[in-house]
């Protein structure tokens, strides 16, 4: 049994295997290299016929496009150098923006409300030891749990990445 992707291109619903997908994907990164970061027309021509050829070899959304299908559209429409040359380098957008280091609640680092997890990563320490340090000030008196809830409230959660958002 393979895992299938519901994609939509050029305002269509298709279904892709996962190889398929993976494939098809990759391609149309590459082509986006190779046009003008402004040329929205050439993506979306591209899109509208790779769905134009999905069609006509598979006319019902509930078929599912092979990865066969891809590479005969990718033949089709052709390399992505035949597109133009290489106008920029494009990497995924978590890694392309530089890490800015300022305090924020962890998203997956948490146990409560991400405060020791984010604070761990700020200030580079290991986040069991600042756990277990500041259950340890919480029972021995030293930190009241009120510094938590504030510190819950005033550190902003750490925004959502691409990949959380999938």
């Amino acid at each position: 049994m393979k895992e299938t992707v519901n994609v939509s291109i050029a305002s269509q619903a298709f279904t892709l295997d996962k190889d398929a997908y993976e494939v098809l994907s990759a391609y149309l990164k590459e082509v986006r290299k190779h046009i003008s970061a402004d040329d929205n027309e050439t993506m979306v021509d591209v899109e509208s016929r790779l769905a134009e050829l999905f069609r006509e070899k598979k006319p019902s959304s509930m078929m599912v496009i092979s990865l066969s299908d891809v590479r005969a559209a990718m033949a089709q429409l052709g390399t992505p150098n035949d597109f133009g040359e290489q106008q920029y380098d494009t990497v995924d957008t978590d890694e392309a923006q530089p890490k800015e280091h300022r305090l924020v609640r962890s998203r997956t680092d948490r146990v409560l409300a991400g405060v020791c997890g984010g604070l761990a990563e700020y200030l580079g320490f290991d986040v069991q030891l600042l756990r277990l340090a500041t259950l340890l000030l919480i029972l021995l008196g030293g930190l009241s749990i009120w510094v938590y809830v504030i510190l819950w409230i005033v550190i902003p959660e750490a925004p959502l990445t691409t990949k959380q958002m999938k």
